[in-house]
């Protein structure tokens, strides 16, 4: 006997089969958490856009401003998730709409990283391309490592409940 397969969830904080956490997308309950999303949205693709015109790609040259963006914003994420969800702490519903999905959503930019590595593939420098790639990958992933190590180690974290920090 197999089981019916889930439907995977919107939110991998939510999970839709349980009424409690479902209520967060039923009715009108969407709607402030879309607005928030939409606001934060728009101010984090400001920064990002702001932050390329102080720091613009030459035409032929490494993109290291969306390099820089899509790093700090995981960094940012990574300080921003253990302070407001971890050690008993509960921000209210808002912040991680708000700041998450739609500032470090709006900042961080997959779109011109893909745009990016074809121009390079494009200039037939496709080492480069590849570098780049893993680089902003692996740059990522390890600032989001970083930062919510170094988090859960912090001030803040002594400030809050306690809770062990996962060794790996």
């Amino acid at each position: 006997m197999s089981t019916p397969e889930r439907p995977e969830a919107i939110d991998s904080d939510v999970d839709l089969h349980v009424p409690a956490q479902r209520a967060e997308t039923a009715g009108g309950a969407k709607w402030p958490v879309l607005a928030v999303i939409s606001a934060g949205g728009a101010l984090g693709a400001s920064a990002r856009y702001g932050l390329a015109l102080a720091w613009p790609v030459r035409a032929g040259g490494f993109p290291w401003s969306t390099l820089l963006i899509n790093v700090l914003g995981c960094a940012l994420i990574g300080v921003l998730m253990p302070l407001i969800s971890e050690g008993g702490r509960r921000a209210h519903h808002l912040v991680r709409p708000f700041l998450g999905v739609g500032v470090l959503g709006g900042f961080t930019t997959f779109s011109a990283y893909a745009v990016e590595v074809s121009r390079l593939l494009a200039r037939q420098q496709a080492g480069l391309a590849m570098a780049y790639a893993a680089g902003t990958l692996l740059g990522a992933l390890g600032a989001v490592w970083a930062a919510a190590a170094v988090t859960r180690r912090g001030p803040a974290a002594r400030a809050g409940a306690e809770y062990e920090v996962p060794t790996s």
